[in-house]
């Protein structure tokens, strides 16, 4: 059952958190057939790009990239199974010898560029709370819902609202995401939860209102779930 559980998790998180995934074909994997999401390792930290709908097509991402952190080393959508373990210069679909590179004026550890796209950390191991994972302190415009059904923004928090949001955010402590899954905390009622930065980057936040519990492992307090209950009742007016 438990693995059962983690390759159901496996399949929803790909399809929800990327909107743009593809099938591979590899003779010689055990599950032949693998959904690969678009994701890079360097410096010990996965990050992943992500293809949230355009608030404005006329207010693009802004970026500029500053010091190079590394190249691709392997294409993993080339010759990899699913049960490869991602090591630093591994990247899905990003050929051998891709430049990494930072974004001036965010931290490395949260945003990074590689060609023209900007991936978004997804798995620190050091990180012990959000804050540590997403160290976003006044860099963040806006929190909103997306549509469960096509991903579009169709409601942003007031201001009051983010900054509680984000402070009661920052604060809670990652568990351990596939013990979460054994015991089904991420599982029933799901909410979209927009972040977008002051650059214009925007990425996905999967939230189980249910459980209060988050896809990266953090399990909310009773602040979060008061902002979120008060933002959804807004909606619905």
């Amino acid at each position: 059952m438990k693995v059962l559980k983690k390759m159901i998790f496996i399949s929803v998180f790909a399809l929800l958190i990327s909107s743009c995934s593809n099938f591979t074909f590899l003779k010689g994997c055990p599950d032949g057939e693998i959904e690969w999401v678009d994701v890079l390792m360097i410096n010990d930290i996965q990050y992943e790009h992500h293809f949230p709908e355009p608030v404005n097509e006329n207010l693009p991402i802004t970026i500029e990239k500053g010091k190079e952190l590394g190249k691709v080393t392997y294409k993993m959508a080339d010759s990899a199974c699913s049960n490869h373990k991602m090591q630093n210069g591994d990247a899905t679909y990003l050929k051998e010898g891709t430049i990494i590179s930072e974004i001036k004026g965010y931290p490395s550890s949260l945003i990074i560029a590689a060609n023209n796209d900007v991936y978004v950390a997804n798995t620190n191991k050091k990180a012990k709370t959000v804050g540590e994972l997403y160290p976003m302190d006044h860099l963040v415009k806006n929190i909103y819902f997306e549509s469960t059904e096509d991903g579009k923004r169709i409601h942003t928090f007031s201001q009051s609202s983010k900054d509680t949001f984000l402070a009661a955010f920052y604060e809670l402590k990652l568990e351990d995401v596939q013990s979460l899954i054994d015991v089904g905390k991420l599982e029933d009622t799901r909410i979209f939860l927009g972040i977008e930065l002051n650059n214009g980057v925007s990425f996905r936040q999967l939230y189980w209102s249910d459980s209060n519990t988050f896809q990266n492992g953090a399990i909310g307090n009773d602040k979060i779930k008061e902002v979120i209950n008060y933002e959804l009742s807004n909606l619905k007016k």
